[in-house]
């Protein structure tokens, strides 16, 4: 009996979109103009290519002069101008792109000709690896280790306990030859990476 009373209470309330009906009716609108169905779609003209900054004007003479002489010269003289302009203009080092697979033609060997010239560079920042050291050193080597780390005792031990291992990183070759000469006396062997 309560059932049917609380079906009947349900029903005698009208639910919303009874109240104010469908929540977007065009002719209610008054903006809104009924589109034509026999238009046909407007057609826009798209530039080649979009340019966010807008129209440039054309290159100078002198840039168009530049750029002819470029493109006349032999590849290995082409090679060699962009790692020039990057040491003249001081430009950051680009890294550079892994090529499995890709035949990049003509600029593969510009970056091949980029890599050769900063192999031949001197390096200038050294790690030091501890390779090995006497058991009965370990103590001192542990200590020498907490001289030019700011380790604790117990994470030099664990360091040290880890053989091979890194050291220092990013050192000059001065700093680095002084702390495998300090690991050398008190009984360790040590590397410049």
């Amino acid at each position: 009996m309560k059932l049917v009373g609380l079906v009947k209470a349900i029903r005698a309330h009208p639910s919303i979109c009874e109240i104010i009906g469908p929540l977007q009716f065009r002719t209610f609108q008054p903006d809104f103009v009924p589109r034509d169905p026999n238009a046909k779609p407007k057609r826009f003209k798209y530039p080649q290519f979009y340019d966010p900054y807008g129209p440039r004007p054309p290159p100078s003479d002198k840039i168009v002069q530049l750029a002819e002489r470029i493109a006349a010269l032999p590849p290995e003289e082409r090679r060699q101008i962009g790692p020039t302009l990057t040491e003249r203009l001081s430009l950051p080092k680009l890294q550079p792109i892994a090529t499995e697979g890709m035949d990049l033609g003509s600029q593969g060997g510009a970056a091949a000709g980029a890599t050769k010239v900063e192999e031949k560079k001197e390096k200038t920042a050294f790690d030091v690896k501890l390779e090995k050291f006497d058991a009965a050193a370990k103590i001192k080597v542990i200590k020498e280790v907490r001289a030019f780390t700011s380790l604790g005792l117990k994470e030099a031990k664990d360091l040290v306990e880890k053989v091979p291992v890194l050291l220092k990183q990013g050192i000059t070759k001065e700093e680095a030859n002084a702390i495998i000469e300090k690991i050398k006396a008190a009984g360790g062997f040590a590397v410049m990476e």
